[in-house]
């Protein structure tokens, strides 16, 4: 574009002076070669506006103030500013992601209209790279092309645009590495970005947005982050708008960018093409030293954060907080401001056509098989998920069995074989806790892909249950083969079964519990200390350390002990374990019966009810792990409904000059909406 720049008058008796542009273009003119994709690119891509944008937290604290901006496709903007200056809460309320304690009013228009992000048509890529590290590359990728893309797309092709986006970001090297994480060497850190990238681009989506894409990488994994994501418009022929927030590029990075939006204080400093920013500064009275990188200079000369420094000597020693001013005034002085007041005005004028609705995606019943087959590839190659599980298990069995071996058949058995039912019940399942942290990092992806769509919730609660039945059961029968035979429990295989479906039941039970835990709890450590002590509170009033009869009854037997399922796992275990046996009655000399049958230690000794059978104990249990899961399914499936609801009431109560409020996750609508008339048509 051809810019020319005029000095102005002092801005309120300050000696510096301001830059005010002279636009002659604001739109570059394609070359004559890409005239024609160029054209094609802005009909059929995504322009996305932005005006008189701002955002609060609860107390009325303003994170942004009245933003105004667009991005076009075919080009790379980028959103930078210092720590705090409020990157990230733009990406996401542009995104549609704005958090339930924040606040919103403006206007975020698509194709200048109020709709919503279709399917398909948009990706986020979070600054935190939520993969599943023991997959490899190939399998991460194509077992997301298989939940992305539709059932009409045979695999083979799935196969291949999986390999394809794979090549685009320059992966073919590693498709065989696993992506690695704790204790587990894999891939690098530029690596893992790409893998999240090319994740999010296999549905080829027309608006790219990227959550701080360089973070944690060195300048040149940063470079070749980025320079594949500025590629990617050539690679694949698709006029895509990408706008990415970024701390500080190097002067290689810089350099790929399109426009640049600088924020300081959630005030805009500049909006514009990259070329310009240097001589806007320049002209401004803040000019960038020769062989310095631009955006170290830009970022250095708004940080209020370490003002003290800059006064020794940077910015001729105006204080940081009177630069941004001097800044922010000249950019809304100047003519850019005034066409980038315009394009948006213009954008929303012309209208373009709505969003296609993408419904292109697989079906209910591939996502469960797909997520099936993902999660059990992932739990049997995490060690700590089942494996090592199962090694403690094993070792704490063979300590049991020892400690209760041949228990015997007399009268002191009886407390014996009961205090082991209660360890296996209680504290052998009290342990698939352990499982809770790899549990969290598959939530960490769940939710990644949640939010961008990739499936639903129930196909999630469901791949993951069926995946891990196996486990269980494997982590069930070796350790309970141990624990019953070694002391010489019950003989017959029927009772030996039962007890191994009653440790199944529990420890599904226990990871149940600990899924709820984790979708209110996110935090692992958290997590695990909350899930322990309500399992410690259910072991308790269990019925074993204090008889059913002696409970207090306000809460603890009604309704605690009734709902727990350590009550009904006790009683399945006793029941599977005395009944059918007698043994020698400690009572015989004084008058009474030489022997005590089975039914009356479980009524008499530990006051369980003996009206029904084990099996329904057992049916119970199974019931009451489908009610966990289920409410687990609830739970995810009202945060994400509750959630925007809280955004928009939250936007509707605050009180401005415009009051129209769009959320771009809202229901589309077709109504223009013109900017310089502030109102609906």
């Amino acid at each position: 574009m051809a810019a020319s720049f005029r000095k102005s008058e002092p801005v309120q008796g300050r000696s510096q002076t301001h830059a005010t542009f002279e636009v002659e273009n604001l739109n570059p003119t394609p070359a004559s070669n890409n005239g024609c994709r160029s054209n094609r690119f802005m009909e059929d891509g995504v322009l996305l506006t932005w005006d008189d944008l701002s955002v609060t937290v609860a107390g009325g604290r303003p994170i942004l103030q009245g933003l105004t901006g667009y991005a076009r496709p075919g080009e790379l903007l980028a959103i930078m500013g210092p720590s705090g200056c409020g990157k990230s809460t733009l990406l996401d309320t542009l995104a549609g992601r704005q958090g339930p304690n924040t606040s919103q009013a403006g206007h975020i228009l698509i194709n200048g209209r109020k709709q919503a992000l279709a399917y398909g048509t948009s990706a986020y890529v979070t600054q935190d790279d939520a993969l599943i590290t023991t997959l490899t590359v190939r399998e991460a990728v194509y077992y997301s092309a298989q939940l992305q893309l539709p059932d009409t797309m045979a695999n083979s092709e799935k196969k291949e645009r999986a390999e394809t986006t794979i090549r685009e970001m320059g992966l073919q090297d590693a498709m065989d590495t696993r992506i690695g994480g704790w204790g587990a060497k894999g891939l690098s850190g530029g690596q893992k970005r790409r893998v999240s990238i090319c994740i999010e681009i296999l549905t080829r989506p027309k608006l790219l947005f990227l959550d701080e894409p360089t973070s944690g990488l060195d300048s040149a994994a940063s470079y070749y982050v980025m320079s594949r994501i500025a590629s990617l418009n050539q690679k694949d022929n698709i006029g895509r708008t990408i706008i990415a927030s970024i701390h500080q590029p190097s002067a290689e990075v810089f350099q790929l960018f399109t426009n640049l939006y600088l924020l300081s204080a959630g005030k805009t400093v500049y909006f514009g093409p990259v070329s310009a920013a240097n001589e806007f500064f320049a002209l401004n009275g803040f000019p960038c030293p020769s062989h310095q990188n631009p955006s170290d200079h830009f970022l250095k000369t708004i940080n209020k954060d370490f003002d003290k420094d800059i006064e020794q000597g940077f910015a001729n020693g105006i204080p940081t907080l009177e630069v941004i001013d001097i800044l922010v005034k000249s950019y809304k002085s100047s003519d850019i401001y005034q066409m980038a007041q315009k394009e948006v005005a213009q954008i929303c004028k012309q209208g373009s056509g709505a969003l296609e609705e993408n419904n292109r995606q697989s079906g209910f019943f591939t996502q469960c098989h797909v997520l099936t087959r993902r999660s059990f590839t992932n739990m049997s190659r995490d060690l700590g998920y089942y494996w090592l599980r199962l090694g403690i298990y094993i070792s704490l069995s063979i300590v049991l069995g020892s400690v209760f071996s041949h228990i015997g058949m007399d009268n002191g058995s009886i407390q014996a074989r009961g205090s082991l039912m209660m360890f296996v019940a209680s504290f052998l399942t009290f342990m698939a806790i352990g499982g809770f942290p790899s549990f969290v990092e598959e939530m960490k992806v769940f939710e990644r892909e949640r939010l961008n769509g990739h499936y639903g919730v129930t196909p999630f609660v469901i791949g993951n249950t069926l995946s891990a039945l196996p486990f269980l059961a494997l982590v069930a029968l070796i350790p309970g083969a141990i624990t019953y035979f070694l002391p010489g429990l019950h003989h017959g295989y029927q009772h030996f079964l039962f007890f191994v479906m009653i440790l199944f039941a529990c420890m599904m039970l226990v990871e149940s519990l600990m899924m709820i835990v984790a979708s209110v709890v996110p935090n692992f450590l958290m997590g695990i200390i909350v899930g322990a002590g309500i399992q410690g509170i259910m072991i308790l009033v269990g019925g074993f350390f204090r008889l059913p009869t002696d409970l207090p009854k306000p809460l603890l037997k009604y309704p605690f002990y009734h709902i727990v399922f350590h009550k009904y796992a006790y009683q399945g275990l006793f029941k599977n374990e005395f009944l059918g046996l007698t043994f020698p009655n400690a009572e015989a000399g004084n008058g009474g019966s030489p022997t005590i049958t089975g039914e009356e230690i479980l009524k008499q000794t530990w006051h369980f009810e003996t009206a029904y059978s084990k099996w329904v104990d057992l049916a119970i249990l199974f019931a009451m792990v489908v009610f966990y899961r289920v409410l687990f399914l609830i739970i995810i499936k009202t945060t994400e409904k509750v959630k925007p609801l809280m955004v928009k009431f939250m936007s509707a109560t605050r009180k401005e000059r415009t009051q129209v409020t769009v959320n771009p996750s809202a229901t589309p609508s077709a109504t223009p909406y013109c900017a310089d008339k502030r109102q609906w048509q």
